[in-house]
Order: structure tokens, then C-alpha cells, then sequence
């Protein structure tokens, strides 16, 4: 089928292929939009620090401070997705990152505080509803899926001085990391300092307040190690 070897083509994996057919009317419409995505993404394309290959642009897209983003091949961000790249390092997308619908990307929250960025490793899928917050630096590798409503934070306020507001105390940041081939299901939140190897799961709902070693499953509030994915060994 021309669009699959054209998507073969374009994402350079010659293993691509649809395990479902659909008819020419189910084409039609997903090439109409994708056209008219790749059309508003050449507009884009000109305030962006870097871009390689086609960028792909919902409708209602917001992308503020856009001189500090760099993406490389086949970007997709989906209808209402909203990203200020204002930061020290910006923000890095790999090839074939694809970010849904009403998504957020927020690297400086405070102007005070200027925040440290978010890079996103090739070929991995931000569901709908994400909320990524990038002031302590967030770093997600390849291959990495999310379900819908995940949240990442990468800062803590300080509060342990009871004669000053919350609000005067400033913010600690430590930074997330996200290794290579992980599904962090729905609604998964990651608080600041938490590391996750390389193809760990964490079950929908859970809440990762310490880091997860590489290969595990983890689950619950907060999250705790199930079992190793690889071993099937458990904690």
C-alpha cells in the first residue's frame, strides 16, 4: 500500500508495517489531515533553532519561546498542544517523537527561576494529556511510550521554615531521567529526582516518588517494585 511504504520511508524502518486495513474513505481523511499538518508544520519550521525532515502540526498549537526547540525528523504534535521552550538547554526532540492532543510542555514555570529543559529520545509516544514540567531538567530516552495523563515534575517546593510563606522558601530541583523502552501507563505521576531504567513498566495510577532500577514493573502509592520484567523474579 503506497501511504505504508510511504510512512516506511519517511520513519526509515524497513519493518514498518499496519497490522490493519482500512478502506479509501478511512485514507482519505488520514492523509487529508496529515497533509494539512505538514502544511502548517513548513510555517512553523522557519522559528524553530533546528529541524530536519517533515513536522507535523495540529490545529491550535501553541509553541512559545519556539527559537529554543530542536526536533529531528517527523515531529507530530497533535490539536491543542501547548510547549514554551524557554529555558537554559530548550527543548530536544528526537526522530519520530509524536506528542498528543492537549498536551503540555513547560520548561520555566516562575521567570525568577529559569527552568533547564526537556529532551525526548527518538521514536517515542507522549499520550494525550501529558503535563511535562522541565524546570529541574527532564531527559526521556528512545522508545519510551505514554499512556494518557501522565504528569513529570522536576521540582520541589521548599517548606521547612515555618516562619516564611511556602511561596518564600524557593524550590529544590534534582531532575527526572526516563531510560530507553519504558510504558509508564495512565495517569502515572513521576516527582523530582527519580531515575527509571531502561525498559521498566509502571502499572496506571501509580505515583514514582524514588527511583526504579532498569527491567522492573512497579506499582502503587507510592510505587513499589513488583517484579523484574526480564526475570521474572519478585521483590
Amino acid at each position: 500500500m503506497l501511504i505504508e511504504k510511504i510512512i516506511r520511508r519517511l520513519k526509515n524502518d524497513p519493518d514498518y508495517k499496519w497490522e490493519s486495513v482500512y478502506s479509501t474513505r478511512d485514507l482519505s481523511i488520514i492523509s487529508g489531515r496529515r497533509a494539512i499538518q505538514v502544511i502548517r508544520g513548513m510555517w512553523q519550521k522557519i522559528w524553530l533553532k533546528r529541524s530536519s525532515g517533515l513536522l507535523f502540526i495540529g490545529s491550535r498549537v501553541k509553541i512559545s519561546h519556539a527559537y529554543q526547540l530542536q526536533c529531528g525528523k517527523n515531529l507530530i504534535l497533535e490539536d491543542n498542544v501547548f510547549i514554551n521552550a524557554l529555558s537554559e538547554e530548550g527543548i530536544q526532540f528526537g526522530d519520530n517523537v509524536s506528542i498528543a492532543r492537549d498536551s503540555i510542555l513547560i520548561c520555566t514555570g516562575v521567570i525568577a527561576q529559569r527552568g533547564k529543559g526537556i529532551t525526548i529520545g527518538s521514536g517515542t509516544g507522549i499520550n494525550a494529556r501529558a503535563y511535562l514540567a522541565g524546570q529541574g531538567g527532564i531527559t526521556i530516552g528512545k522508545d519510551v511510550i505514554f499512556g494518557p495523563d501522565v504528569k513529570i515534575f522536576s521540582e520541589n517546593h521548599n517548606y521547612s521554615d515555618p516562619l516564611l510563606s511556602i511561596k518564600a522558601q524557593g524550590v529544590t530541583r534534582k531532575g527526572v531521567t526516563i531510560g530507553d523502552n519504558c510504558w509508564l501507563g495512565a495517569g502515572v505521576t513521576i516527582l523530582d529526582g527519580v531515575n527509571l531504567g531502561q525498559g521498566c513498566v509502571i502499572a496506571a495510577g501509580s505515583i514514582v516518588s524514588r527511583s526504579i532500577p532498569e527491567n522492573s514493573i512497579a506499582a502503587g502509592v507510592p510505587a513499589k517494585i513488583i517484579k523484574n520484567r526480564i526475570t521474572g523474579e519478585h521483590a
